[in-house]
């Protein structure tokens, strides 16, 4: 972890070695380090021990956790605004607070690095949430709802709930919700914002759930989307409701694929070690790239009410978290071709498909349910040359998944790829369970 840290703080003179690393990892492993911010104060008090340095170690900082690059004289707030981590920053603020469409660049940008930069809120103390749930009734009547944001909401205080089993915080939030008749601001009890309760938005809560807004300080559990601060059926079929929800399991896609590569240091080093036995050494470079395939059946009346909260998935998806998604359609199954337009008139040959990176992560969406004749050989035959070329391929299904079996292309389909129901949930599933394809790859590599 942080590997590559030291190199990136001495291209700006900041002193920075494996000790720097060794005092970081047991930051983290005493519970000192929560937050990226966090990690900001523990690494200036390891490297900067003269003031000249603050500026130098801030912009390598800022280079290696945000991949933002002050170039030389340039303005800090310059070289924000023209960053990436900026622009999907804003784009994701702006979406959960379209008020905030008014702000001028300069506003945006402190409140940018207002939210990078919290520190466990400078907390005075760590509650325990173990013992606030224990005090805590759930069933509690909501008599003062609707209160108005008081002018200062500053936490000082934070509550742990990272020990309290998240279903059980589930069931509790639940209970809450039935009794909560409106907003709430601060407290450690009901769905709202601020404060220390473990369900609601803009407090400090570790290990919490987020309800709507944005996160404190990225210290949640879970995340439940919705704009009147209750929670969605994340096992409900996928629908304008709850597509925030699915759309925070798709962010969970590891997007690192490991390539090997010399390391020609430590060959050498080793080698001297071993009088001159210089045995090749190698090392992981990352790359960070998601390559995302998305597939739709879009030819049948079944699967209509499906396509627009697809299509809003995975639009959000590209612009928040890939850097290469390609959509195309089919008619039931595919034979030797797919359609890169909704009408399904410009063909793409399957052999295309066929030849793109094996590393792709592909999504095939539909209910998997025709005529049997329709599920030719030739078409059994491509849907298992895909799932061959493509070893991180799911297929979501928008029927109950007692309906499966009923259907005997859909238990065909089933026994080749991988098959997870369109609901938050089975996304959540058809993604851990991608990344486990991903570690294994890795492993076996």
């Amino acid at each position: 972890m942080f590997e590559s840290l030291p190199h990136t703080f001495r291209e700006y003179g900041v002193p920075a070695d494996v000790r720097t690393l060794l005092l970081l990892r047991k930051s983290i492993d005493r519970g000192l380090v929560n937050l990226i911010g966090d990690i900001y104060v523990v690494l200036k008090g390891i490297c900067v021990k003269d003031p000249k340095l603050l500026g130098p170690f801030t912009q390598a900082f800022y280079k290696y956790f945000y991949e933002i690059n002050v170039n030389k004289g340039e303005k800090l707030n310059s070289a924000i605004a023209r960053s990436k981590a900026f622009e999907d920053w804003k784009e994701s603020y702006l979406e959960d607070h379209p008020d905030a469409e008014d702000l001028d660049v300069s506003e945006l940008i402190d409140q940018f690095l207002n939210e990078i930069h919290v520190t466990s809120y400078d907390i005075n103390e760590i509650l325990s949430g173990e013992d606030i749930l224990a005090d805590d009734d759930p069933d509690m009547k909501d008599e003062d709802g609707d209160g108005e944001v008081p002018e200062d909401m500053k936490v000082d205080k934070a509550a742990d709930y990272r020990k309290v089993d998240l279903e059980e915080l589930k069931r509790r939030m639940q209970k809450v919700m039935e009794q909560q008749k409106g907003k709430h601001f601060g407290g450690k009890h009901w769905i709202g914002q601020g404060g220390v309760s473990p369900y609601g938005n803009g407090g400090a809560a570790m290990g919490g759930i987020r309800v709507g807004g944005t996160g404190g300080g990225k210290m949640a559990r879970s995340v439940v989307d919705d704009g009147k601060f209750y929670p969605v059926d994340l096992n409900q079929r996928l629908n304008d409701n709850n597509v925030d929800a699915a759309l925070s399991y798709l962010k969970g896609i590891r997007e690192e694929t490991a390539q090997k590569e010399l390391n020609i240091k430590k060959t050498i080093k080793e080698g001297l070690k071993q009088g001159g036995l210089f045995l090749p050494i190698e090392r992981d470079i990352i790359d960070r790239k998601l390559q995302v395939i998305l597939l739709i059946d879009n030819g049948g009346y079944s699967m209509d009410p499906y396509i627009r909260s697809v299509t809003s998935l995975f639009k959000k998806m590209k612009t928040r978290f890939a850097h290469d998604l390609e959509t195309y359609y089919f008619h039931n199954t595919i034979y030797d071709r797919v359609y890169e337009d909704v009408r399904r008139a410009k063909r793409v040959p399957i052999e295309k498909i066929l030849s793109k990176d094996p590393n792709y992560r592909v999504f095939v969406i539909g209910d998997a349910a025709m005529a049997p004749y329709e599920l030719s050989r030739l078409s059994y035959h491509n849907w298992q040359l895909l799932k061959d070329k493509f070893d991180r391929m799911v297929w979501l299904n928008p029927m109950h998944r007692s309906e499966w079996d009923y259907t005997q292309t859909t238990v065909l389909l089933k026994d080749i790829i991988p098959m997870y129901t369109l609901t938050p949930k089975g996304i959540e599933k058809a993604v851990r369970d991608m990344n486990k394809k991903r570690e294994e790859h890795i492993i076996e590599g």
